[in-house]
């Protein structure tokens, strides 16, 4: 009887059978589908006392091997008790006493200290991959909270090349990367932030007295960011997954 029904545990840690295995173990030469709907009708209910189980199989027809969906069922102890109770058979007393002997050991105290100590096991392995999840989550927001921290502590506008460096890059890549985001173009030798984000206190402009290769004096006028576009490029980079240098990993 042992290799003809086996009895697992669904997910609430209750002993199942299948419904396949326990027609074949009655004899019932009855096709499975119509005797099941048929058991069905002696007052079982369908996600309460069993649950539908559709099966992928590979069979040969002529020549060919083709993939058939057949149905099983995975039925509850007590329900395959009283199916075997129903048959009024001696396969079906023999079936019935089989599941009673197993329940009593499902019901006997090592097993269900057994039991417990697996549910027990399980959940410490749920908490402890949980904190690790944490601890990652809480490292990520530290790197993050020591660059916002950069951030809030200076209070005077930063030249590009300033928040370049915090990303690795030199000021005229990132200048590139900002305008293929969509943030500013070139009028005039100098970056301007496109319309959508002007005057939002994200820039400022600087001028910049420096002597050229004839040894004339002349003014630059750049544009500078303000600590507020500063955490708005921050944003915005990391959004396409981007961060600066203080918030990747060491490997990187």
């Amino acid at each position: 009887m042992n290799n003809l029904i086996s009895v697992n545990l669904n997910e609430n840690n209750e002993p199942v059978v299948s419904g396949r295995q326990l027609h074949k173990a009655l004899g019932v030469k009855t096709k499975y589908a119509d005797w099941f709907n048929r058991m069905v009708e002696y007052g079982f209910t369908e996600n309460q006392d069993f649950n539908l189980l559709k099966i992928e199989q590979v069979r040969k027809e002529g020549s060919r091997e083709v993939k058939r969906t057949i149905q099983d069922h995975v039925l509850k102890l007590d329900m395959a008790k009283e199916i075997a109770m129903i048959q009024r058979t001696d396969k079906g007393k023999e079936v019935r006493q089989y599941f009673i002997q197993v329940e009593e050991e499902f019901n006997s105290p090592d097993k269900i200290i057994a039991r417990a100590l697996l549910l027990s096991n399980d959940k410490v392995l749920k908490l402890e991959s949980r904190v690790e999840f944490l601890e990652a989550e809480l490292e990520e927001a530290q790197k993050q909270a020591r660059y916002l921290d950069l951030i809030i502590e200076s209070k005077a506008s930063l030249r590009v090349t300033q928040i370049a460096a915090d990303y690795g890059m030199s000021a005229h890549k990132f200048n590139k990367l900002l305008h293929d985001l969509g943030v500013q173009h070139k009028v005039n030798g100098q970056w301007i932030l496109y319309k959508r984000h002007m005057g939002k206190g994200y820039t400022d402009s600087a001028t910049f007295d420096f002597m050229d290769n004839r040894g004339q004096a002349r003014t630059h006028i750049t544009t500078t960011w303000t600590q507020k576009g500063r955490l708005f490029l921050y944003e915005l980079l990391k959004e396409n997954g981007i961060l600066p240098l203080i918030e990747r990993d060491e490997e990187e």
